[in-house]
């Protein structure tokens, strides 16, 4: 549904995305990630047609975002950031204002408006003037305009910021849902909505995507290693850590409050090797689990530079 080739942006001389390339296929929630000023928005107003690229060729639902820019607004809901909003209207009347600029007309669209509200569970606030409301509510009434005309595809900024934790968890599973049968591109700061929305992730950093995939398989391509988790029930961790320290499968070894962390090499797994010192020591085996990199490390590794990362160890040094 988004196909986006070389996509360039330059403000004066700034480059403020380079050359981008990415896709994002119908029935699916792809997460859009990276530090402020990497290109996020920039990318995503070009999309909803509120910007021109400088250079490269983007498509939503098979129509030209440049050529045929009327076309995919009417397949597209957008939520920026900051939601532009009509503070003198009531609820109902903007989000029926914005649906008559969709082309919407007769009882239908009044029914829709409704049902969005609803949705969006800010119905019992139809009457109540925009000025009036919470930040979390506007941001609400921001979302009901973009699904007011059931677009095909949903390119959502921020989404949940400025709302309280059960309206947190009603729009991600409303997002969740609506992601079933619509494409949608997700920006946000919080990990943990990623990894709980999102199938794929892309991460752009000083403009150019720096990874595309699902966390599991950056996190296992930038580990290098296999890592996995060790609880034994009749011994400390210590102990358990020095007898696994000479086997020759094993890497590195680290005791916790709770277990051990084992390393071994992707392609020389030393699970099998440790398990049996275990058996063999009449050791209770309690736990032996995988461990991954977090979203959060992923993250930090691909969009922080070198220096500032030796900078970052020192101080915690």
């Amino acid at each position: 549904m988004i196909q986006v080739e070389g996509l360039t942006k330059y403000y004066g001389n700034f480059k403020a995305i380079d050359s981008i390339s990415f896709h994002a296929d119908a029935g699916e929630i792809v997460g859009f990630l990276g530090p402020n000023g990497a290109g996020k928005t920039t990318t995503m107003r070009i999309l909803a047609g509120y910007m021109p690229p400088s250079e490269g060729q983007a498509s939503i639902a098979g129509f030209d975002v440049f050529e045929q820019s009327l076309e995919v607004r009417r397949r597209v809901g957008y939520l920026p950031e900051t939601v532009p909003l009509y503070k003198e209207l009531t609820v109902w009347q903007y989000v029926d204002y914005m649906a008559s600029l969709r082309g919407m007309r007769g009882p239908e669209r009044a029914d829709r408006v409704d049902e969005v509200l609803e949705m969006v569970d800010m119905l019992d606030r139809a009457d109540s003037l925009i000025a009036s409301l919470s930040k979390g509510m506007r941001q609400r009434v921001g979302l009901a305009q973009a699904l007011v005309h059931s677009p095909d595809v949903l390119i959502l900024d921020e989404p949940t910021i400025g709302l309280d934790p059960r309206q947190v968890r009603e729009v991600r599973e409303l997002i969740r849902d609506l992601g079933q049968d619509r494409t949608v591109l997700l920006s946000t700061h919080i990990l943990s909505e990623v990894n709980q929305l999102c199938s794929r992730i892309l991460i752009i950093n000083n403009g150019q995507i720096v990874a595309e995939d699902s966390p599991e398989t950056l996190a296992a391509r930038l580990e290098g290693a296999t890592r996995f988790f060790v609880r034994v029930g009749n011994a400390s961790p210590e102990e358990v850590a020095e007898a696994l320290r000479d086997l020759e499968t094993v890497t590195d070894v680290y005791p916790t409050d709770q277990g051990v962390e084992v390393t071994s090499g992707r392609d020389n797994d030393a699970r099998p090797a440790v398990a049996a010192v275990i058996v063999n020591r009449s050791w209770d085996l309690l736990e032996l689990r995988p461990l991954q990199m977090s979203l959060e490390d992923i993250f930090l590794r691909l969009t922080t530079d070198e220096d500032e990362m030796e900078f970052q160890q020192e101080e915690v040094a």
